[in-house]
């Protein structure tokens, strides 16, 4: 049995911006797709539907030429997806059946992969992928949970982990907590038997996050007026370890968020480096690398602490070492499966407002995880 392939739509990326706003608004559009061609697809493929893509930070960097890896324009962003399964090759076995429900392996395919499958992004009706890319949905996941479950929970994995050695009973300060990977961090620190304290500047937000299982949350916004956008907060993280300091730091926020934190740490604590969503244009637009507004962090605090500070880009060290992934990936499908990890996913749209659902993200509107709806549900 076949099932019928119509054609579609996708997004694409032109031209590298100046700055993801800038790719929103003038570099990226929906143009008319033709469904992938059977014919011209190795044995070993596997066309999906698309019924759902992550939105996700890095698909915003990418479009700037401000992430690490640059696909070449013109291209189709969207790291993440799920769907089902439309057409496969011969060699593809009968334990992945027409009409099964997939997630599409953003490692393996799409924009961040390496080779001829980084031309399918999710922003699209179709992708094509590799069989070893395409994995069944574990558990009851939806497809919108689907879309945004491994780059999230691999790399709260990767950091808290494989890199931050987190402990039954430490206790970790998660920064950016509503975000997708911080959420993530939240749910796999909780797993690991930490104890989380959690940072935003909304209190909506932090509500949310303290009913999906952090500890104790705190605003971090600062008053009207205040010369910076952080409000100290070292007293009450220190009130809440009992005056020690936190185990471990997960910190995808950077700036005046950094420096606070190294003042909410104990003796001898790990800082984890995931990322800096507060201070995002550390590159030069438009794919021109350098990076002339680098985060900068004060020796004497690192030192004074004796802190153990430590980068976790996950995907440059699976590329490192592929080795690596193996492990942390069974245990997030596992999780999944069996129902320790639901992805949260806060705003749901079609493909078609693309561009409301990427202001959306850059804005921080979202709480966990943002979707399109390539099938046109919203």
């Amino acid at each position: 049995m076949e099932i019928p392939l119509e054609p579609g739509f996708r997004v694409i990326v032109s031209e590298f911006a100046e700055s993801p706003p800038d790719a929103i608004e003038s570099h990226m559009s929906l143009v008319p797709m033709d469904a992938p061609d059977p014919a011209k697809l190795s044995p070993r493929d596997v066309i999906v539907a698309i019924e759902s893509a992550a939105v996700g930070w890095v698909d915003l960097l990418m479009t700037s030429g401000q992430y690490q890896h640059m696909p070449k324009p013109p291209y189709t962003p969207g790291l993440e997806s799920a769907g089902t399964v439309v057409w496969k090759g011969a060699e593809v076995s009968d334990a992945l059946p027409l009409g099964a429900r997939v997630l599409v392996d953003g490692f393996l395919a799409g924009p961040r992969s390496l080779g001829s499958y980084q031309a399918y992004g999710g922003f699209a009706s179709y992708v094509v992928a590799p069989l070893e890319a395409v994995r069944p949905i574990p558990g009851a996941l939806s497809f919108d949970q689907a879309a945004g479950l491994l780059g999230a929970y691999e790399t709260a994995y990767h950091c808290l982990v494989t890199r931050g050695r987190v402990q039954r009973g430490e206790s970790v300060l998660v920064h950016g907590a509503s975000g997708t990977t911080g959420l993530a961090a939240v749910h796999v620190a909780k797993l690991l038997g930490a104890t989380v304290i959690a940072t935003g500047r909304s209190d909506e937000k932090l509500a949310v996050v303290k009913a999906q299982g952090a500890d104790h949350v705190i605003n971090c916004r600062a008053e009207p007026g205040a010369t910076s956008g952080t409000r100290p907060f070292r007293d009450e993280v220190k009130a809440l370890t009992g005056g020690a300091g936190v185990d471990v730091v997960y910190d995808g926020v950077g700036g005046d968020v950094s420096l606070e934190s190294l003042r909410c740490v104990r003796f001898g604590a790990r800082f984890l480096i995931v990322g800096w969503a507060s201070t995002p244009s550390v590159a030069r637009g438009k794919g021109q690398r350098g990076a002339p507004n680098a985060n900068v962090l004060p020796t004497n605090l690192v030192m004074m602490k004796s802190l153990d500070v430590l980068g976790c880009p996950t995907a440059i060290s699976t590329v490192m070492d592929p080795s690596s992934r193996a492990p942390r990936l069974a245990q997030v499908l596992a999780w999944a499966e069996s129902g320790a990890i639901r992805p949260y996913v806060s705003h749901a749209f079609p493909l078609t407002d693309f561009k409301a659902a990427m202001r959306a993200k850059w804005s921080g509107e979202v709480i966990g995880g943002c979707v399109l709806h390539p099938r046109g549900q919203g």
